[in-house]
């Protein structure tokens, strides 16, 4: 067997284990099971986003693993009622795909080319049939609780399967024009259904021509919104640093930090793939476990980190994705400095005065609207706490 089959087999077993002991997976059915597949997928989705942005795997690994989880969970909840387990699933996906590809899994034509893929359409409605007695539309299988965007796009691929579709970008884009010329009108005659019907074309417009783009009008969206928060987030930074309480800025001196937030975007460097190997744990010898234990297991919190289970020697420290580890030992040589990247110079305050009040004496420096903070653990480790570095 695989890692993966064993891998999977264990996470199976665990599950068993969990809803014959644990009275809270126990307690649960498909029903209440549901808001938690819709969490786990929206992290999922957030993790994609960030590795997107050149940010790191291992965090998306985890909520792949937690997605997972629900899969199984839902496998394990139908097993007990005698419906399927999960080798049902993985049974029925398996056939699924070898089906629906028969240009892999099939015959080939007679150069050993794979057969087009024009025939998909044919296949699921083959499906369809089988299932249910009838072929059912082409349509069928967006679901509607989907995000509007999302299922425009989807519902517009679908059709195009079939030869329902413009032949390229330039007619779609002189569709979005026409509509938005139509939306004007329904503008100026300020009637509210047609304001309401005529947005919806232009947004279903810009769905179809974000198809043509190969650019999903949901990812594009979303990562406009991510720009916005972070540009927004930044003119609330720079007007506390300048002493402009919220809400009594002027509209102008909003327009120049917000136009520095773009600044700052455009300089930065386009996202790259992180390397296969990236830092994820540091272990440090330390002279006094117990007073290191005990600093981090007040500090840490502060920044977003939990302890972790480690050996009977160890104090280790994690944030999901990075793990520090303090063992018994003669202690570092010289004084190191490690740096955090804080998400915002409001944060670094903060930490500065919750250590001002739980470990006065580990401050060194920093604060006070600068967005850089050092302090100092027992073993003389010096911490650096600093929004905008990277």
């Amino acid at each position: 067997m695989s890692a993966a089959g064993e891998q999977l087999d264990r996470l199976v077993e665990i599950m068993a284990r969990l809803r014959a002991d644990c009275p809270w997976d126990r307690e649960q059915d498909i029903r209440s099971m549901r808001p938690y597949l819709i969490e786990e997928a929206f992290e999922v989705v957030d993790e994609m986003d960030r590795v997107a942005q050149g940010g790191p795997w291992r965090a998306l690994c985890e909520e792949h693993g937690d997605l997972l989880f629900q899969i199984v969970f839902h496998a394990r909840i139908a097993e007990e009622l005698g419906e399927y387990s999960m080798a049902d699933v993985s049974a029925a996906i398996s056939d699924k795909l070898t089906s629906r590809h028969p240009h892999v899994f099939g015959e080939k034509q007679a150069d050993g080319t794979p057969q087009p893929l024009a025939n998909w359409a044919k296949l699921k409605a083959e499906e369809r049939k089988k299932k249910t007695g009838r072929e059912g539309s082409v349509l069928d299988g967006v679901p509607t609780g989907a995000p509007a965007l999302m299922r425009a796009e989807r519902l517009t691929e679908k059709a195009s399967r079939i030869g329902f579709d413009w032949s390229n970008v330039q007619e779609v884009r002189a569709k979005v024009d026409e509509e938005l010329r139509e939306l004007d009108e329904a503008i100026a005659s300020g009637d509210r259904d047609a304001l309401e019907h005529e947005l919806g074309d232009v947004l279903f417009s810009l769905a179809n021509l974000a198809r043509f783009l190969h650019t999903p009008a949901e990812d594009a969206l979303r990562m406009a919104i991510r720009r916005f928060t972070t540009r927004f987030q930044h003119i609330e930074t720079a007007l506390r640093v300048d002493g402009v309480p919220l809400g009594e800025a002027t509209l102008e001196d909003m327009g120049r930090h917000w136009q520095a937030a773009k600044k700052a975007e455009k300089a930065l460097p386009p996202p790259t793939r992180v390397p296969r190997a990236p830092l994820v744990a540091l272990r440090f010898p330390v002279a006094d476990l117990a007073a290191q234990r005990a600093f981090w297991d007040t500090v840490a919190p502060l920044l977003g980190w939990s302890s972790e289970r480690g050996g009977p020697d160890e104090a280790v420290y994690g944030d999901g994705l990075y793990r520090l580890t303090f063992t018994p030992g003669a202690g570092l040589p010289s004084p190191a400095t490690l740096t955090f990247g804080a998400p915002s110079a409001v944060s670094v305050e903060r930490l500065r005065t919750l250590l001002e009040r739980t470990s006065p004496g580990s401050l060194l420096e920093g604060g006070g609207g600068t967005g850089r903070l050092t302090f100092q653990d027992p073993a003389g480790l010096r911490w650096e706490y600093a929004f905008g570095s990277r």
